[in-house]
Parts: structure tokens; sequence; C-alpha cells
């Protein structure tokens, strides 16, 4: 099966470019109100996913004691610096329902690309366990 029906296509997702800066990063992340999300490169492929966790770490890494926190590094760090690869494996349009459900059982989401890499949005949990749940019933 085709998973095409059950994308949410990248015009629709919040998603981060990996030149932001950490501060903007944090900032679309929290309006997003979202605990993770897409990142992807200036030329739309995926690089990968990122998390308030990722922030937090980053944020405790440079600054040892909650009062030396400053934005100076958050102004110039960038996205891409943070990112953990291998972290959420993305996957191709054509991938299997049954995958789907293995990935989605560690992450809220499944990023999907094309196979130049290009980033053309996700599946969610929530549409895999429907898609499973209405194929019981029947």
């Amino acid at each position: 099966m085709n998973i095409a029906s059950f994308l949410l296509p990248k015009a629709e997702v919040t998603y981060l470019r990996d030149n932001m800066t950490l501060r903007q990063g944090m900032e679309k992340l929290r309006r997003s109100g979202y605990t993770a999300i897409p990142v992807i490169d200036v030329e739309d492929r995926y690089v990968g996913v990122i998390s308030e966790g990722d922030f937090l770490w980053n944020i405790l890494y440079y600054n040892q004691k909650p009062e030396d926190i400053s934005a100076k590094h958050l102004e110039e760090a960038k996205v891409r610096s943070i990112i953990r690869g291998g972290k959420v494996r993305p996957v191709s349009i054509d991938t299997a329902m049954e995958t789907l459900l293995e990935q989605a059982q560690t992450q809220n989401f499944v990023p999907v690309i094309d196979d130049r890499s290009v980033f053309i949005g996700i599946v969610t949990r929530s549409e895999i366990i429907r898609y499973f749940a209405e194929r019981r019933r029947q």
C-alpha cells in the first residue's frame, strides 16, 4: 500500500531549517506546541529531527550552572550543530505500513522523503494506528 493517502504534506508540517540559530529553532518549536519536529536543509533535504531535549541538553552542556545561561550561544550556534544523526530514520513513499508501525512505536511521526532525500512530509502515529484499527474491523 502506498502511504501517500496518510501523508501530511510538508506545507502543513512545522519544521526547522538546519541553518537557523538555536534561538530561532527554540522559538519555532515552542510556538508549534510539539515536542519534536523535522529539520531540513536549504535544498529541502531531510536532515533529522530535533526535540526539546536536544535544545535543553545543548544549553546545559554550554552552561554548567543555570545562572550562567546566556543568549550569546543561542544566537551563534546553528540547529545543525545539535542534531544527532540517525535518531529518526525517514522512509520513502512506498514503504510498507508494517514498517511505519514499527517506527511509530518509538516516535510520534515518521518523516517521508523522495528518491532524492527531499523531505515531502510526515505520517503521524495516530494515522498509522487508525489504519491498523480500521483494517482489524474489516
